[in-house]
């Protein structure tokens, strides 16, 4: 289910030689008490976005071990056409909670076979259509008018969008 250390790699060396240029940057613009500003609010942040970090990878982790693989690759698989685009975008518009919570049970879907085409929709459905945000912030905030015309214009997009994905990995996977 976890990514391979292999594959991280070039995440951790970007994230890295930026944590090192930030840091000088940082030191020779305030000093030890710059230093210690950043590390401070760094380590703040941290502890704030640390227990949905931990409850995004356990809801993973439990929806790792309970959904069988056959039913993803039924529902989602890379042969599942438009009806996997279909539960991918309404997974996506329907699931609540921010990329804590989304990545890491993408990445578990992933590992028990979901195509790429339905984790794109999936992730474009949660972005542009969620429900949730869409009830709880646009409605109030925007008004109806305003909220439902963008929510028409955009719920669409996650299938198509999946659809492209899918096309796409394809093609490059293919090629190499």
């Amino acid at each position: 289910m976890a990514p391979s250390v292999g594959s991280l790699w070039r995440s951790w060396l970007v994230i890295g030689v930026l944590v090192v240029l930030l840091a000088v940057i940082a030191w020779r613009t305030g000093g030890p008490a710059r230093m210690g500003e950043a590390v401070r609010s760094g380590s703040e942040l941290f502890l704030v976005v640390l227990p949905n970090l931990i409850l995004g990878f356990l809801l993973a982790g439990f929806l790792h071990v309970l959904l069988p693989s056959h039913l993803i690759v039924s529902w989602m698989g890379h042969g599942s056409g438009f009806r996997g685009l279909m539960v991918g975008t309404a997974a996506g518009m329907l699931t609540p909670g921010g990329p804590f919570t989304h990545f890491p049970i993408l990445g578990s879907l992933l590992s028990k076979g979901a195509g790429v085409g339905p984790i794109c929709a999936y992730i474009a459905a949660w972005s542009l259509v969620g429900l949730n945000r869409f009830l709880v912030w646009e409605l109030p905030i925007l008004g109806p008018r305003v909220a439902c015309v963008r929510f028409l214009a955009s719920v669409g997009l996650p299938p198509f969008i999946g659809w492209l994905g899918g096309l796409l990995y394809r093609a490059f996977y293919l090629s190499t």
